[in-house]
This record gives structure tokens, sequence and C-alpha cells, in this order.
């Protein structure tokens, strides 16, 4: 079972995602965006370019051609705690085959998110966005969300929470897309 962003749905939406925010750690603005925008299966994903941990920026564009796995973290994220190891594997696994796993944390704070890589390391893309537009621009509504992304840019899966039951047929559609990139 995943947690849920939204803890509530009080009648005053602006009551509701400041209280969401309060509980997230994250900012009013976020979720607001969110409840306006969202990104669907076949929907062009939306585009970013973020700092990384190593003080370069990545971006999706650069990446298109690919297979993208866009993951959004945070540091207070109990099931994240889990999808990191899988996610490594991933990037071991396919990685030189045209995939590419990013993590994009939602954190306000940096401290946070850099404590949480401490004792849960990370071998695949981490970008940072404590403004919350990336994720209000993919509607994000559990931590984690995921998304996978085509060689085209398309978005061909949408994952809300990290389901250990749904690692295979994530797998599986990873390398049908691996597959048709030949």
């Amino acid at each position: 079972m995943h947690r849920r962003w939204r803890k509530e749905s009080p009648p005053d939406a602006r009551r509701g995602v400041a209280f969401a925010a309060a509980l997230a750690g994250i900012s009013a603005s976020w979720l607001a965006c969110a409840a306006v925008q969202g990104a669907v299966v076949g929907d062009i994903a939306p585009a970013f370019t973020l700092p990384a941990a190593n003080g370069d920026s990545i971006s999706l564009e650069k990446l298109r051609g690919q297979v993208v796995y866009v993951d959004f973290w945070a540091s207070w994220c109990g099931p994240c705690r889990r999808s990191f190891p899988w996610m490594n594997d991933l990037e071991q696994r396919y990685g030189n085959q045209g995939v590419k796993v990013v993590a994009i944390n939602v954190d306000a704070k940096r401290e946070d998110a850099d404590r949480f890589l401490r004792q849960y390391p990370a071998r695949f893309a981490i970008v940072f966005d404590g403004s919350g537009a990336t994720p209000g621009a993919y509607d994000a509504k559990a931590m984690p969300s995921s998304y996978l992304i085509d060689p085209q840019g398309r978005i061909v899966v949408v994952e809300q929470g990290f389901n250990d039951e749904r690692r295979g047929a994530l797998e599986e559609k990873i390398r049908t897309l691996i597959a048709a990139r030949r």
C-alpha cells in the first residue's frame, strides 16, 4: 500500500492544498499546480531540466531516444526505501540497452534528500526540484510516483506508489520498449 499525498479533501480547496503541503513538507503552490495539470498515458512527457547531485543538470529532452523511468520521491517516503534498490537494479541491468532511471527529489530541504541518499545510495541519476514545478506538471499524487517514457517521449505507464507486485509487469514493459528501439 502506498501513502497518498492528499490526506483530506475539504470543501475549501486552498485549505486542502495547504494542509496536504504541510503534511508532505512541500510548497502549497506545488500541489495547487498538480490539481490543474497532469500527465497521462499517451501524452508527451512534460519537459524538465533539473540540477543533479553531481552539480550538472539533466534534461528530459536530451534523453530522447532512450527509455526513461522518471520517479518522484521524497526523504519521508517509506515505499521509496523499497523502490531505490529496484531502480538500482534496473539501471544496472538495462542501462547499457538504452534505459535511463531519473529520480526527482521533491524535498523542500536538500539536506533531507542527502540524508536519505546516505542510507539508500542511488546508482542512477538523482535530480532535485524543491519548488515542485516538475511533479506538479506530471500530477504526481503519491510518493513515489513513476512515469515510464518511450524513446519518442510519450508516457506509456503511470504508477502511483511503489507496489512490489507490479515490478514484473513494469520490467516486461521496459523489455518491450527496448526491443522496439532496435
